[in-house]
């Protein structure tokens, strides 16, 4: 039975969203080392610059920013360290094959502790072209207006 239990969340990549289409989404193991467990416990973690690619068939985390445990001695880890990611070959061969079509990025979507095991959601990602980007955001804005427009007739 593990010690804890649910879902703890700690970082987002929020720019992913905005800056790709986002076409599908796996939850993945990572392999770290103790001080790098010890420093998200703590909730310390960037995703922003991260991106995953598969080599010789295991899937790769590199950029993501996992800073120095300040308890640590020097067994600390390095901050920008490429992390293996844990997925099923079954997985993996998708990710390769859908990466290779062109066009197709891994991104690092969050990173949360799931019953207490280091689990990262990636996704397959299209890049947004700058009309798209502007096109979401004025959707977002008119559903605002639109929630906002129906809360004051309902008073």
């Amino acid at each position: 039975m593990p010690r804890e239990t649910g879902r703890k969340v700690v970082a987002q990549n929020k720019r992913a969203r905005h800056d790709y289409h986002v076409e599908d989404t796996f939850e993945a193991g990572l392999v770290l080392q103790g001080t790098e467990v010890k420093s998200l416990r703590e909730g310390r973690a960037s995703l922003a610059d991260g991106y995953a690619s598969i080599d010789s068939g295991e899937a790769w985390l590199f950029n993501v920013h996992i800073p120095e445990y300040t308890q640590g001695t020097w067994t600390n880890h390095a901050a920008r360290r490429k992390r293996k990611l844990l997925l099923h070959r079954k997985e993996i061969d998708k990710l390769a094959a859908k990466t290779k079509e062109g066009g197709l990025t891994i991104v690092p979507l969050s990173l949360y502790f799931k019953d207490g095991k280091a689990k990262i959601e990636i996704g397959i990602a299209r890049g947004k072209k700058d009309w798209d980007k502007r096109q979401t955001l004025s959707e977002q804005q008119a559903k605002r207006e639109m929630a906002r427009a129906v809360r004051q007739r309902n008073r």
